[in-house]
């Protein structure tokens, strides 16, 4: 009976490898007779959420039988003035996972392509199989390029692009390598993207960056009209539980986008701790200078350990065990210290490990260090 179903399913999804993500940490320690772990797997922001925002859900408990305002006409506008663009350009996601599979299934069909870095985020390879679309894997830099080694090669991506694309994918930084591109050179990509191919510029990671490589959101979308860029309130601003995220587009594609968006796809709660967030810029700064003072000690740990490690703009870091991951993660496990193997995007020798509180780190190096040993 499931080979029946199984042939009755869209052909882009019969064969489509979901995205699996960690198991709960409480499963866990379930599992192994452990307590006290430490959960450095999902890139979240170890600080949590602010309290703002944590005070913006508690005032809207009473409101919850009543349905999200559908278009989130406040924190659109609240946004619209963030970043000084129409309030039009927006739409909003059940995360911004949710806006990339909208610009799929808006503009990609059986006869599309789509172009996509190797070793870019995850979800880039699913919402495009899901709607029977093709990809273009872009070869990505070399292990050991000089300064960004796996990192997205803007040469290699647009090579990528044939007249049947539709729509490429540009992650900066992006997971699970950390790597990114200069303004400059984003800049120097888009000039070359035709103009009947939707650019996907994913910053999910953006308020990490530092300042100088940081794109012109604006100056971008008045310039490139085939430009989404997306967001998300799932990393700095601590809100990855209530799954929030957006997009920013010419209003022409924010309108289709919108079309084939559900209705009521972002909830009362998430959007009141989003508009709060926003406004909390103190702890916005706190977690910036928390991971910058982090990402140096890790760095530094791991030059001492004589490990590898890829160069990033995220709250996180993918290191290179020199060896299969795989035994190192499961050893770090029985430690308490939970970690990301990354060989599902063939980085099978790699561990990406969340950024977190210096108690937090020290515990992961301290682990670590013991596992080597």
């Amino acid at each position: 009976m499931s080979g029946l179903f199984h042939d009755l399913a869209a052909p882009g999804v019969q064969n489509l490898q979901p995205y699996l993500p960690g198991k709960p940490v409480e499963e866990l320690e379930r599992e192994l007779g452990i307590s006290d772990s430490i959960k450095l797997a999902s890139n979240e922001n170890p600080l949590g959420a602010s309290a703002k925002a944590l005070q913006a859900i508690r005032d809207c408990y009473t409101d919850i039988h009543y349905y999200p305002d559908g278009s989130a006409f406040k924190l659109g506008n609240r946004l619209a003035q963030k970043f000084d663009v129409d309030p039009a350009c927006l739409t909003f996601g059940n995360g911004s996972n949710d806006v990339l599979e909208l610009v799929a299934r808006a503009f990609l069909t059986p006869q599309h392509s789509a172009v996509y870095s190797q070793y870019a985020f995850a979800v880039y390879p699913i919402v495009v199989q899901a709607v029977g679309a093709r990809a273009n894997v872009a070869p990505a830099y070399a292990p050991h390029h000089q300064s960004m080694p796996l990192g997205h090669d803007p040469d290699a991506l647009i090579d990528s692009i044939d007249d049947s694309t539709r729509v490429i994918f540009i992650a900066n930084p992006n997971n699970p390598t950390g790597t990114w591109m200069e303004p400059a050179t984003i800049i120097a990509m888009l000039d070359r993207i035709p103009a009947n191919v939707i650019a996907v510029l994913d910053l999910a990671y953006l308020e990490y960056m530092d300042d100088a490589l940081k794109p012109d959101i604006k100056s971008l979308l008045a310039t490139y009209q085939n430009l989404v860029i997306t967001g998300t309130f799932s990393k700095v601003y601590a809100l990855a539980g209530l799954r929030i995220g957006y997009g920013l587009s010419h209003p022409d594609i924010a309108d289709l986008l919108n079309r084939v968006r559900q209705p009521f796809n972002t909830n009362l709660i998430a959007q009141a701790a989003a508009l709060a967030a926003l406004d909390d810029h103190e702890h916005l700064r706190q977690s910036v200078r928390l991971n910058e003072e982090g990402k140096a000690f890790l760095q530094q740990a791991f030059g001492k350990l004589g490990l590898g490690y890829l160069p990033t703009m995220g709250n996180f870091i993918s290191v290179d065990m020199q060896q299969d991951a795989g035994p190192v993660y499961d050893a770090l496990l029985h430690r308490g210290v939970i970690v990301r193997p990354v060989a599902n995007y063939r980085m099978p020798n790699y561990l990406r490990m969340t950024i977190g509180t210096m108690e937090q780190n020290r515990r992961l190096v301290d682990a670590l260090t013991e596992v080597l040993a």
